[in-house]
């Protein structure tokens, strides 16, 4: 368990299930005292919702619990979390929550910030801390599915959370984040480098999927290949809306 970088009311556990999408494990924090926000309970892991139960039990118990969204490794053990804690509502458990954009909660504010989730969002205090669930990482590149308008949606969402005044990014997964405007000026440079290189091998008159993933992503990981290959789709699906894919593709 680690705390912020200048903001003590906030508390890091990391769950144990680290993988390629989920770096060393889904960050699952701790935000204000008697009673606190957990933010992000993670999987439903024992272990973990027992460390996180523990953590707040010495900050006076919980009285919310919020989901940047509502994939399984963020969301998983919200349940879970929520039957073993001190609550403090007449329920005796804590309300889990997805915000919903404009939302405030005990000083928090949420910004839709879909892309990587319809129902994404992100988490916003007074002092400047953006908790910025998948839509920006400590490491590495986010996943964004092909769903139509993902990735243009995805593309709104990190400008809109640029034009915020913020001094640290508590991501999803991975290391905090102490210069955002340099990490989002990053996120928006690697989708557009993925961009160009796509739109040159196609103006170039290249078709094939299998070769424009193995140019536009020459540099990701062979196990990574697959997710790259969903994340083209998203790309293409982008640069179809917006009447830029020059006509059908190969398999």
């Amino acid at each position: 368990m680690t705390s912020a970088p200048g903001h003590a009311e906030i508390l890091r556990v990391v769950a144990p299930n680290p993988g390629p999408m989920t770096l060393e494990g889904t960050n699952t924090y701790l935000y204000g005292s008697d009673p606190c926000v957990v933010i992000d309970p993670g999987p439903d892991d024992a272990g973990h919702i027992e460390a996180v139960r523990a953590a707040t039990a010495e900050r006076g118990g919980v009285g919310l619990i919020l989901l940047t969204h509502s994939h399984g490794d963020h969301a998983d053990g919200a349940e879970r979390l929520a039957a073993v804690v001190e609550g403090r509502n007449e329920l005796g458990e804590p309300p889990v929550v997805v915000p919903r954009d404009g939302d405030e909660h005990v000083g928090l504010r949420a910004m839709a910030t879909p892309g990587h989730a319809a129902d994404h969002v992100c988490l916003f205090t007074a002092d400047r801390v953006c908790f910025s669930g998948d839509l920006v990482l400590g490491e590495g590149s986010t996943f964004v599915p092909p769903d139509g308008g993902s990735l243009a949606a995805y593309m709104d969402s990190l400008r809109r959370v640029q034009a915020e005044e913020i001094e640290l990014i508590c991501p999803g997964h991975g290391p905090w984040v102490s210069d955002p405007a340099a990490k989002l000026a990053e996120y928006v440079e690697h989708r557009e480098m993925r961009e160009r290189r796509l739109l040159a091998a196609l103006e170039r008159g290249e078709r094939s999927r299998e070769a424009l993933l193995a140019e536009a992503w020459k540099d990701v990981a062979i196990e990574m290949r697959p997710a790259a290959a969903l994340v083209m789709e998203a790309h293409l699906q982008k640069l179809a809306a917006e009447g830029r894919l020059p006509d059908a593709l190969d398999e």
